[in-house]
């Protein structure tokens, strides 16, 4: 297997560990302020033993890659506080495939901070994805439900905007994976404490099983999930990592309907279909951005880590 296709690989699954943080929100039955919290607050212990073995093998992480996390924490405290709001307003599955429209702000943020130019294959791939995403989320059938939609929604793409920020953020500071993640998870723990009384307010001794849910959550996505997508980030076009994320929404459909009993439409899982189609023809070889003014697609290859080593 190609280095390539191993990052692909890595991201597609922390992709998938990812998407099943709706539904467990949903299952742990807390408010969204305490989900937020919570799923930070029980990943800083292991992000920290393992920002400590990468410190061990490769040094201290730079000052500015800190920083550039410390940001990062900032808006991922924003992203999973809308996000959690969004599950509240709309369900799982329908909050998710809000919050990941995020790849239309990567690509478009990246080829004007990184000078990544999606590549044709990418540009195809992206509206076919966007019209699977548009399909899940029961826009044109009466499948889509939720307490409050137009709240769901504006808390949808709020998610959006804080979401892709996060990924830039993480893309630019360093081509770690533990370090920055435990920096971003420390930042986004406090910020998440501070605002929670704008948001809802947070309950602070939840029980159990709510504990173990959001336990559950916090080992697997948080630290699991993500650790493996921010190692593959610094490795890969950002609007590719992007696009491969959108793997998330069509999951979380299928965990949402198993777990929640939320049944998607015909139309939905035909979206599922059109997102998994969009994404393997994205990210095959020869979706390599290139800078702008290029007339060809190339081979794929690894972007170079664009923060300090």
């Amino acid at each position: 297997m190609s280095a390539h296709r191993r990052i692909v690989l890595i991201a597609i699954v922390g992709a998938l560990v990812i998407s099943t943080s709706a539904p467990l929100v949903r299952l742990s039955g807390v408010s969204p302020a305490t989900s937020a919290l919570f799923r930070c607050a029980y990943a800083v212990p292991p992000m920290l033993v393992l920002a400590w073995l990468e410190r061990r093998r490769l040094g201290p992480l730079p000052f500015r890659a800190m920083v550039v996390a410390w940001l990062a924490g900032v808006v991922f405290a924003l992203d999973l506080l809308f996000w959690h709001h969004a599950i509240d307003y709309v369900g799982a599955g329908l909050a998710t495939v809000l919050g990941n429209l995020q790849v239309f702000i990567v690509a478009f943020a990246a080829w004007g901070l990184f000078g990544e130019r999606p590549a044709r294959r990418l540009m195809v791939s992206t509206p076919v994805v966007f019209a699977g995403v548009v399909l899940i989320s029961g826009v044109f059938d009466s499948a889509a439900y939720g307490s409050d939609p137009f709240m769901g929604v504006l808390a949808g793409v709020a998610t959006s905007i804080s979401y892709a920020a996060f990924l830039l953020l993480m893309k630019a500071g360093s081509a770690r994976a533990a370090g920055p993640l435990a920096h971003a998870t420390v930042v986004a723990t406090l910020m998440i404490a501070v605002l929670s009384p704008l948001f809802g307010g947070a309950d602070l001794a939840p029980s159990w099983p709510a504990h173990g849910w959001l336990l559950l959550l916090a080992l697997g996505p948080q630290v699991l999930g993500w650790s493996l997508i921010t190692f593959s980030l610094p490795r890969q076009p950002a609007a590719l990592t992007a696009l491969l994320l959108l793997i998330q929404p069509m999951t979380t459909v299928v965990l949402s309907a198993v777990a929640l009993g939320e049944r998607p439409s015909p139309l939905q899982l035909a979206g599922c279909a059109v997102i998994v189609l969009g994404v393997l023809y994205g990210s095959r070889r020869g979706s390599r951005p290139h800078p702008a003014g290029a007339e060809r697609d190339e081979p794929a290859a690894l972007s170079s880590p664009s923060g300090p080593a």
